[in-house]
């Protein structure tokens, strides 16, 4: 785990979170979110909970793309803003001449998304989705299926996360009559640095850690299966129940609070780093 950053070495905006020391799990956007808090006088944990890589072998997803931009799907479900970009890099990198095409046909099927963070990748490509899911759950996707309508005999596309299947999506969609055209355009490398998550919770437990923040599902699964594997349960809930619990979003926070831990901060109705940070400075401000 990377040691704090000192206050010296940045340029504070405000001292709101001066000396307050705040977890932040490895993620796409962690120096975003790092910036967000040190510049608010925080120091800042950065534990490698879990990291993103795009999936080993391109060939199956580019495959996918070709059929997507043969216009074979009718509709595509994005469970993930990170999936969109981690095809859209994946066009780029290894066939740049589908990327007008794949961006063609996204503005022609009907999208369904899994919450605000696939929308907003959408809107930076000038597009709008026809579905977005709440709540931001395979269940709510489901949920927005059956109230879509027929779906018997349509094509429907699925970008996953990780790369683990999600049969609760797909047999729905198959008991449907439709047929599931799925990918996997990245894959989660979550079996590494587990001396830096080990560390965290010891500092957790040893009430050096004022809040802890959470930015998606697989880092608080992540974590809680390491402290299994090390036994050191007992040491992670004594921890987080001592620290304050931030979350951003919902799916993240029921994730929490399934394994008893309490959500003392989630923003409501926005799920992004800005209003994350804002509740931190509400709840941390000296």
């Amino acid at each position: 785990m990377d040691a704090p950053v000192s206050n010296d070495e940045i340029g504070v905006l405000d001292s709101s979170l001066l000396g307050r020391v705040i977890a932040v799990p490895e993620s796409r956007e962690l120096d975003i979110f790092a910036g967000l808090l040190t510049r608010r006088g925080a120091r800042v944990l950065r534990c490698p909970l879990v990291s993103i890589l795009d999936a080993p072998d391109p060939k199956p997803v580019i495959a996918w793309v070709n059929h997507f931009c043969l216009g074979e799907c009718d509709d595509l479900i994005l469970m993930t803003g990170e999936g969109l970009r981690r095809l859209l890099s994946c066009i780029s990198q290894h066939a740049p001449t589908l990327r007008p095409l794949f961006v063609d046909e996204l503005a022609r099927v009907r999208k369904f998304v899994r919450g605000p963070k696939p929308a907003k990748v959408l809107r930076e490509l000038g597009l709008n989705a026809e579905v977005i899911v709440s709540p931001a759950t395979t269940a709510g996707v489901v949920d927005a299926l059956c109230v879509a309508g027929d779906l018997n005999g349509r094509v429907v596309g699925v970008q996953h996360y990780g790369a683990e299947p999600n049969p609760l999506l797909t047999d729905y969609l198959h008991e449907a009559g439709a047929k599931a055209r799925e990918v996997w355009p990245y894959v989660y490398a979550d079996d590494s640095a587990d001396r830096e998550v080990l560390n965290l919770i010891d500092r957790l437990a040893a009430n050096e850690v004022d809040a802890i923040a959470f930015t998606s599902q697989s880092q608080v699964d992540r974590l809680f299966t390491l402290a299994k594997r090390a036994q050191r349960e007992t040491e992670l809930f004594s921890g987080l129940r001592q620290t304050m619990v931030a979350a951003v979003g919902p799916v993240t926070a029921a994730s929490l609070e399934e394994r008893g831990i309490a959500v003392d901060a989630a923003p409501i109705g926005t799920y992004f780093l800005k209003p994350l940070t804002q509740l931190l400075v509400q709840k941390l401000a000296r």
